[in-house]
């Protein structure tokens, strides 16, 4: 039961990644501002997936490639998490001040 990973199957999986935090629409009111939030959110989970499967392919081939991709995207989403918080903190702690 030895299964291989084709670049294919690499290369749509990280398609579908992109589609699944590009392809939702802004439909807020302050759409510039929320799609500049959601920029933000993509590019800070690409990096984490870009690094994850370089560090995973260099130790576990194609598919340490994938797992290193799915554990860097999961550590971008919690890095942008923190970062959304200490922003958050900033911001009333700014307020408090007025």
């Amino acid at each position: 039961m030895n299964r291989t990973v084709s670049k294919k199957s690499i290369f749509a999986m990280l398609l579908i990644v992109c589609v699944l935090f590009l392809g939702l629409g802004a439909s807020s009111a302050s759409a510039q501002t929320h799609r500049k939030k959601k920029h933000r959110m993509a590019k800070r989970v690409g990096i984490g997936a870009a690094i994850g499967a370089g560090a995973g392919g260099l130790i576990g081939g194609r598919k340490g490639a994938l797992i290193g991709a799915g554990a860097g995207a999961g550590g971008g989403y919690i890095y942008h998490k923190h970062k959304q918080s200490q922003a958050r903190k900033r911001r009333r702690a700014r307020h408090r001040r007025r």
